[in-house]
């Protein structure tokens, strides 16, 4: 199984993936994570991708693709897997797709998981977490609202919300994506790989329309 997750921010994406990867034994490759490990580590391509990743702002393409492309080119490159995150771009979506035909692995699906704009933003900017070390318990002001207004139940620490949660950026990420994303869905339904699945609802019952729109 060879799987890319499409979607806006905040759509579900990386939850879902997790799950399809903890019962599906795949890997979950997300290019948030390689992008922070390369930093981490000091690698060529981490030194270039730090300040970028450091500002928030989103990585070069030509940046994200090197470090693709370095995942799956290594010997012991993921045989079963799903993608989070990228591709984000249709310049993206063409380098990973010769990426993994000079690797035999062709694509088994795009799953675009769609939920509107509004819905998007009331999700996401309803989430905090606590900052403190050891703790880092997470909350969301609807699905899962603290006992007391703002401040953490396990440790009394006033909660706090990352910048990318606040609802203008969130806005702003979506006229992003509006702008660069959504080239891929034809790129993908031309070649009958696109499966669409509501965003909106309870993460199983999401999960579960997913599994049946790639026939797993």
């Amino acid at each position: 199984m060879h799987l890319i997750l499409l979607g806006p921010p905040g759509s579900g994406k990386g939850t879902q993936a997790e799950l399809l990867a903890e019962r599906h034994h795949l890997e979950h490759i997300a290019t948030g994570d390689l992008l922070r490990a390369a930093v981490a580590q000091g690698t060529p391509l981490g030194l270039l991708a730090k300040p970028d990743l450091e500002a928030g702002h989103l990585v070069p393409d030509e940046l994200v693709n090197a470090l693709v492309a370095e995942r799956f080119d290594r010997p012991d490159r993921p045989q079963r897997f799903v993608l989070d995150g990228y591709p984000r771009t249709l310049a993206q979506a063409r380098h990973l797709d010769a990426v993994l035909a000079r690797n035999g692995l062709p694509l088994t699906a795009a799953v675009l998981l769609q939920g509107s704009d509004d819905e998007i933003v009331r999700r996401v900017s309803g989430r905090w977490s606590c900052p403190k070390t050891g703790c880092k318990a997470t909350y969301h002001t609807e699905k899962k609202p603290p006992r007391v207004d703002l401040l953490c139940d396990r440790c009394v620490t006033p909660l706090v919300q990352r910048q990318d949660d606040h609802p203008d950026t969130v806005r702003e990420r979506l006229v992003v994506y509006h702008k660069d994303t959504e080239a891929m869905i034809p790129f993908y339904q031309n070649r009958g790989l696109l499966r669409r699945v509501s965003g909106v609802g309870e993460i199983e019952e999401i999960y579960r329309n997913l599994i049946e729109a790639i026939g797993a």
